[in-house]
């Protein structure tokens, strides 16, 4: 079975409609599925919900779909780097869900292991449980947190076979594993594409009955948010 696409636009046909949820892998801008995103951009389907760890910076990632004010609500953990998103929000144009990291992560993962809700410590008494079932359990109070599922998943792997088995490098792995898992289609796109058997079974984080469709990216900006290295001397 061959999964592969000729690029972004084709890989998402027929996918993408006004109004779905859409999870986008990665962590910060490491590990973000680039091509796929500028293409769910190019498309011009609105009223998205997007569910990410954050959402890029004002002229990169999922920040290119704050410009075109396609996205309506955002599920996430950290927005701290895109004044666009800032501004939105303040003005009440973007809904916004906020979750601690690690329940974010949780949240995905539930959904895709087909739980529904969990209980969680992180948040009790705070903004967060506003409006959220607590109970107590050991003598300690936790929050109960629903699964999170999309529409669709676009993630983004080191390298990947024509089957759709993906390997992540490193800090890639933070969502996109989970991500791909938590979606009625996913949609993945590799730097490196490779045959049937060029991967070693303990290589594959996401096994391909998880992946619908992948495209082998044809570049790559990996930018960085923020330097913090000195100049040598």
């Amino acid at each position: 079975m061959n999964k592969v696409y000729n690029d972004a636009k084709s890989a998402l046909d027929g996918l993408l409609f006004d109004g779905m949820t859409i999870m986008s892998g990665g962590f910060g801008l490491c590990g973000i599925p680039e091509n796929l995103i500028v293409a769910v951009r190019d498309s011009g389907v609105k009223d998205i919900t997007v569910i990410s760890n954050n959402c890029g910076v004002d002229d990169f990632g999922m920040g290119l779909l704050l410009q075109t004010k396609q996205i309506k609500k955002m599920v996430s953990s950290y927005v701290g780097e895109n004044e666009e998103f800032e501004r939105q929000y303040l003005s009440g144009e973007l809904e916004l869900e906020f979750n601690p990291q690690g329940t974010l992560a949780e949240r995905i993962r539930a959904g895709g292991a087909g739980i529904p809700a969990f209980f969680v410590r992180t948040g009790f008494g705070t903004l967060i449980a506003e409006g959220k079932e607590t109970r107590e359990f050991n003598g300690e109070m936790y929050v109960m947190e629903s699964g999170l599922f999309a529409d669709l998943a676009v993630v983004k792997a080191q390298k990947g076979d024509r089957w759709g088995n993906l390997h992540f490098n490193k800090t890639a792995r933070n969502f996109n594993p989970m991500m791909a898992t938590a979606a009625k289609y996913t949609v993945a796109e590799v730097e490196e594409l490779v045959e049937i058997g060029g991967l070693q079974g303990d290589e594959i984080h996401t096994p391909s009955i998880f992946v619908d469709r992948l495209i082998k990216g044809p570049k790559y900006e990996k930018r960085i948010e923020r330097r913090t290295t000195r100049p040598r001397t």
